[in-house]
């Protein structure tokens, strides 16, 4: 018995999707790579990555890295467009970013 307190009634969070949050959350515990997040979620269209490389004040390798890192963890989407890299934000990280942060602590997602 448990001394009369009443076990939780929300569900755990399953290790399957604690590993996959603790990689989302790994992906941005970055200060450049969210000012990279940033500014391709910010503009009103795709951009290349000589604009985010000038409109973050870092290096284009260092853009690239960070690009490759936020694909892999699907936050944003790139698209070959002939020489060019064109990145766009992934819209559903909109809702599951906050999603994840409700279910880590114990919350219904708003």
């Amino acid at each position: 018995m448990n001394s009369g307190q009443q076990t939780p009634t929300r569900p755990a969070l399953l290790p399957d999707d604690a590993d996959e949050y603790a990689s989302w959350f790994r992906c941005l515990a970055d200060g450049t790579r969210l000012l990279v997040l940033n500014a391709v979620a910010t503009a009103d269209r795709a951009m290349t990555v000589g604009e985010i490389v000038d409109r973050v004040g870092v290096g284009q390798s260092t853009v690239s890295h960070h690009l490759r890192v936020l694909a892999e963890e699907r936050f944003v989407h790139t698209q070959a467009d002939g020489t060019r890299t064109l990145v766009t934000v992934n819209a559903d990280c909109l809702q599951a970013l906050p999603e994840a942060a409700a279910r880590i602590m114990g919350s219904e997602p708003v």
